[in-house]
């Protein structure tokens, strides 16, 4: 019986140890290569001038504007504008109910005329005691008095006009004009409602031509933009432009009016005004846009395609090809040394995007060789090739 089971167990030892090599022989056929060279296409950096535009968003505002504020308490019995229409200074916009106050401006003008004629009683009567004064032929206690009564009267003549200049402003206040030319908004009040003095709002007017547009920098441009302030006489025409919301450019140009007073603590910005012409209208107080202040830097300048860019928590990144040089094995027929390529990762500073590409500020060199696809796969000292065994497009990225 021992004898029967010795060739079985042999024979499954014999499977156990063919399987085992089987299975060592493919993970070794499947393990990659070491340091595969990584295909990716380059770019020779080469300076050029470049043409561009610093973007900053942007708020149209009026030069003026003010909320019209009733003066006085009443109903509201004329509105004479169109809503949304242009108005001319001085314009009747709204009157509100007069009635009680021409009542009472004329009751002031009759006390003022009651007043005026005391006063003149007054008058003669003074200068009646006066002449008798002069004989001593009227007591001096009357002569005081008339004296007295003059002066009260004249008084009561000056407190009268001044009602009646106080019963005629608020009569005035009883219709709202127009306090510059501008465009007039939606009313917000209808006829028959009433308004108090101070609390309601009738109405806002703004400039329209022209129009400011305003927007925030850091505190580091601060220098750049007083610079163009000061030298705005010298500036060429098309300095400042603006796109509107629909993304066309803007027909007018505009210029510095207003650096704030002051920067903001919190945000270290501070705001900056531009003032447009506006003769057709095409701007309205609110609208968002975009103002684009061109590049005056005549200097060449480094450009590359953004996508050679990498970004890595707010730095970034390129990859910099070299050459190194690798010696064969002693296996190789080949006994020369053959060039190879590598990568660096170095640090750059980037400027404005332009389309598809980014000035690079600081960080590479003109001449420098600069992978633009391929740099998913890749990390520093990586070896390259530019063979492009695998297109980076397709191969570049392993799924």
């Amino acid at each position: 019986m021992h004898q029967n089971q010795n060739p079985c167990m042999n024979r499954v030892l014999l499977n156990t140890i063919l399987l085992s090599c089987l299975i060592l022989g493919a993970c070794k056929k499947k393990q990659p290569p070491q340091n595969p060279e990584v295909p990716v296409n380059l770019i020779k950096v080469k300076e050029q001038r470049v043409l561009y535009y610093d973007k900053y968003p942007s708020t149209t505002q009026a030069l003026s504007q003010v909320n019209l504020l009733p003066q006085i308490t009443g109903s509201v019995t004329g509105i004479f504008f169109k809503e949304g229409g242009y108005v001319k200074k001085g314009q009747k916009l709204y009157e509100i109910d007069k009635r009680i106050y021409q009542a009472n401006y004329d009751q002031a003008i009759a006390n003022l005329n009651v007043s005026k004629g005391t006063f003149v009683q007054a008058q003669q009567d003074a200068d009646r005691y006066e002449y008798l004064n002069k004989y001593n032929a009227v007591a001096k206690q009357l002569y005081d008095h008339a004296i007295i009564t003059l002066e009260n009267a004249k008084n009561t003549v000056n407190a009268s006009d001044q009602a009646v200049k106080t019963a005629r402003t608020n009569l005035n206040y009883a219709v709202v004009y127009a306090p510059f030319d501008g465009t007039i908004g939606f009313s917000m009040v209808k006829l028959g409602d009433v308004v108090n003095p101070g609390t309601t709002v009738l109405n806002t007017i703004s400039t329209d031509d022209p129009i400011a547009v305003d927007f925030i920098i850091n505190e580091k441009q601060l220098p750049h933009f007083e610079q163009l302030q000061n030298s705005s006489k010298r500036a060429p025409d098309s300095l400042f432009t603006i796109l509107l919301a629909d993304n066309s450019l803007y027909p007018y140009t505009g210029k510095i009016s207003i650096i704030d007073r002051a920067v903001d603590a919190q945000t270290g910005s501070i705001r900056i005004r531009l003032v447009f012409p506006n003769p057709k209208n095409l701007l309205r107080v609110g609208m968002s846009c975009v103002v684009r202040i061109h590049n005056q830097d005549t200097e060449p300048q480094l450009v590359l395609p953004s996508k050679a860019v990498v970004e890595q928590m707010g730095e970034y990144f390129v990859f910099v090809a070299k050459d190194s040089v690798i010696n064969p094995t002693k296996s190789t027929a080949d006994t020369a040394t053959r060039p190879k390529l590598l990568v660096i990762q170095k640090k750059v500073q980037v400027g404005q995007t332009i389309g598809s590409n980014v000035i690079v500020k600081s960080g590479i060199n003109n001449g420098d060789r600069i992978v633009v696809d391929g740099v998913q796969s890749l990390h520093d000292g990586s070896r390259i090739t530019t063979a492009n065994k695998v297109p980076p497009a397709q191969g570049g990225k392993k799924r």
